[in-house]
Order: C-alpha cells, then sequence, then structure tokens
C-alpha cells in the first residue's frame, strides 16, 4: 500500500474544461491525487466510495483538529475561508449536531412550503420584466433571472435589508472564486465579516421573523453552552446566506442552458413523459451546482479499493460532479442529458451525503421547479443566443455556471 502512485493532477482554478478534467479524475481509479491551489489532496470521484466515506466515522470536517498543515495552509491559502469557518460546515461529531440542531428550523417543511408564494411573486415580477425584451433580442437570463431569484429568497429568508443585498452578492460570489490571489481573498473576508456584522447589529436592534433574529435570540438567551459562540452564530449567517445563494443561481442556470441545449427533452416534458422535478434532478445530476467541495480529513489511515492509502490527517475533496457521471452509476448514458433516466434512477450527489447533507435542498428544489415552470410557460419558443459549448465558465474550480446565458425570448417577427 501507499499513499501516493503518480503526479497529483493540478486542478484549473479557472475551471475552463470541468467534464474533460471530471473524466481524467476518474480514469486515475476511485480517488486521485491533487493539487488544489497548492494545497495535496484525494479526489474521490468513485460515488460508492464517497458515500462511504461521507457517512463513516473515519472521515472529518474539523481542520483544526484533524488537518496537521491546517496552521501553515489557512495563513496563505486562497480557500482558506472553506476550512476556518465556525460553523456547521467544517464541524465534526457533537458539535455538528449541536449547530444543525439549531439552524434545522429555518429549512424545516412548514417553512419551506410558507415561502412557495413568495418565490412565485419574484418570479413572476421577473418575468413580467423580462417580457419587455423586444423580440429577436438576447436577454442575460443569469443576470436577470436566474441571480434574482434565489439572492430575494435567501435574504427575505434571512432579514438581509434590502440596501445590503447587492454588496452580498458580491462578496460571496468572492467567497466562490478560485483564481482570486491570497491578498484579494483576504479582503473580500474583511469586507464579508463586516457585513455579517451589520447584519447582526441591525437584527438585534430591530428583530423580526426571520432567521438571523432567530438565531440571535437564541445566543443570546443560551449564551456559548449549548447554544451559539458569537463566532458560530457569524460564520452560520455565512453558510445560509453564501450556500442558498449561488447553489441556486447554478441550478436554474444550468437547467435552462441543458434544456435549450436539448429541444427534445424539453419536448417530453411539454408532452408529459418528464415532469419539472425530473428536470432539476437531471440537471443536478449532469451539472450540479458545485464542482468540488472543499475539505474533509482522514481521522485514520484508509485504505482505498485499489490498494493506495489515504493517510491519517491527508486532505479528502469530495468531488460531486465528477462521482455524479461515474459510468458504474449510469453505465454508458453517463454523460448524457436525459429528464426520462429511471434506470438505474436520477441517483446523484449534488447536495452531499450522510450528516452534511445540504439543509436547504428542498428550498433549492421548490425555487428551481417555479422557476423553470413559469419561464417555458411564458416563453415557450425561448433559444439561447449561443451555442451552449461557447458560454464561459464562472472561473471556478467550486461554483458550476456561466458567466452569462444569453438567451432569445421571443423570435423576431
Amino acid at each position: 500500500m501507499t499513499s501516493t502512485s503518480f503526479e497529483p493532477i493540478v486542478l484549473d482554478p479557472t475551471g475552463s474544461d470541468p467534464d474533460g478534467e471530471h473524466a481524467r479524475l476518474r480514469g486515475q481509479g476511485p480517488a486521485a491525487r491533487v493539487d488544489l491551489l497548492g494545497v495535496q489532496a484525494w479526489s474521490v470521484t468513485d460515488p460508492t466510495l464517497l458515500k462511504q466515506l461521507l457517512t463513516g466515522p473515519d472521515v472529518s470536517k474539523d481542520a483544526r483538529q484533524h488537518w496537521p498543515e491546517y496552521e501553515h495552509a489557512v495563513a496563505t491559502w486562497p480557500l482558506a475561508l472553506w476550512v476556518s469557518v465556525h460553523n456547521m460546515f467544517t464541524a465534526y461529531g457533537g458539535d455538528h449536531r449541536r449547530l444543525r440542531r439549531m439552524v434545522a428550523p429555518a429549512f424545516s417543511a412548514r417553512r419551506v412550503a410558507a415561502l412557495g408564494e413568495r418565490v412565485e411573486q419574484i418570479v413572476a415580477g421577473l418575468l413580467d420584466e423580462l417580457d419587455l425584451t423586444p423580440a429577436g433580442e438576447a436577454a442575460n437570463l443569469r443576470e436577470a433571472f436566474a441571480y434574482p431569484i434565489p439572492i430575494q429568497v435567501i435574504c427575505h429568508l434571512m432579514g438581509v435589508p434590502e440596501g445590503q443585498r447587492a454588496e452580498f452578492r458580491s462578496v460571496v460570489d468572492g467567497v466562490f472564486s478560485t483564481t482570486l490571489t491570497p491578498d484579494e481573498a483576504m479582503a473580500n473576508t474583511i469586507r464579508l465579516y463586516g457585513m455579517l456584522d451589520a447584519l447582526i447589529a441591525t437584527r438585534r436592534d430591530e428583530p423580526g421573523d426571520d432567521m438571523t433574529s432567530l438565531l440571535i435570540a437564541a445566543r443570546d438567551t443560551e449564551g456559548d453552552g449549548d447554544g451559539m459562540t458569537e463566532a458560530e452564530l457569524r460564520d452560520t449567517l455565512l453558510l445560509m446566506i453564501s450556500a442558498g445563494y449561488e447553489t441556486t443561481v447554478n441550478l436554474i442556470d444550468q437547467a435552462v442552458t441543458a434544456l435549450l441545449s436539448h429541444p427534445e427533452q424539453l419536448e417530453l416534458v411539454r408532452s408529459g413523459q418528464a415532469d419539472w422535478g425530473s428536470v432539476i434532478e437531471e440537471t443536478l445530476r449532469f451539472q450540479p451546482a458545485v464542482k468540488h467541495l472543499p475539505l474533509r480529513y482522514a481521522v485514520r489511515d484508509i485504505e482505498l479499493p485499489d490498494g493506495q492509502l489515504i493517510v491519517k490527517g491527508e486532505p479528502i475533496l469530495a468531488s460531486y460532479a465528477a462521482a455524479n457521471r461515474h459510468p458504474d452509476w449510469h453505465g454508458e448514458t453517463a454523460d448524457t442529458f436525459d429528464v426520462s433516466r429511471t434506470t438505474p434512477g436520477p441517483e446523484h450527489l449534488a447536495f452531499g451525503h450522510g450528516v452534511h447533507f445540504c439543509l436547504g435542498a428542498p428550498l433549492a428544489r421548490l425555487e428551481g421547479t417555479i422557476a423553470l415552470r413559469a419561464f417555458f410557460d411564458r416563453f415557450p419558443d425561448a433559444a439561447l443566443a449561443e451555442p451552449a459549448e461557447a458560454l464561459p465558465r464562472v472561473p471556478s474550480l467550486i461554483s458550476n455556471g456561466h458567466q452569462r446565458l444569453p438567451v432569445i425570448l421571443k423570435p423576431a417577427g
């Protein structure tokens, strides 16, 4: 057994060819050594192995406890924020259960269902604005449709004042960027925490029926015992705002792109042979909103099926996009967008797996379903203004979307 048997694959920070890169990773076996912006890690692409690691006790998300290189890495690594935050994203064991218990009420079935009417209102208003686009002219759907829906929804849920929402969007974009220098990433982090502190101060002075106010009340009542520390409060707000925004933008972006690139699949929905829920799940499998999610760490030595060894303390990168298209899971059609996929099923890891499964998954599915159904009802003749393969990618190895999505909503004449 060995901890390394080949040169690490240097992951492209711009994410310019994710499908090709993911195929190369899968070609190395169930896990491949990679260079993640200067940090050596194991990229796990085999879905069976990945699910096993995500649910077993041998892997942690707590860098402070289980990554020996933590102190050195966070000093210069552009993605330091992803491993240094104090919230359930990086928590392990009892700390994770405590924090998740406090956040879970924000995404209860009742609360998510209650947001449905609000989402429909937001979508209808945006479609009315898009309807003003002259026939034959293209609208940038990522900017005018995919962005505003989740940012308005998550800010409504979290009680972010109207005047702060545009700036929150800007700094969250910086969190997902993997092309920032360490100094730029640090400046973005400082700006982000300044905004979070301002939000907390606003909601302490003016509490409302929003999750920020509820978390502040729990924090101020329970203190640091079974409640949250002030650092955990800030970083929990960061997690909820960023995860509830960027990922849903990409889901809507990728679903529209896939349907307009595969009109026969859109026809399956229109003819009743598939539904919008199937579109959402196949989009999440085919082009998940997050390609790679940093980081996890081996709590003890882990032997891989091919005989390689992940040594205790080594970082692990959950490569969800590569795993979603693994041929062991979806056979020869793994690289095909198929909303009628039934065998072996629309299984995917877009929302993670195990105890860290995304709490916001039901809300993302709700937003995506309402947005897609309403958009294609309003603009049945919509068409891409550029070939899908020509659309520039978001410069990130984490976020999976396009920089723009130009769509002709109504044909000329």
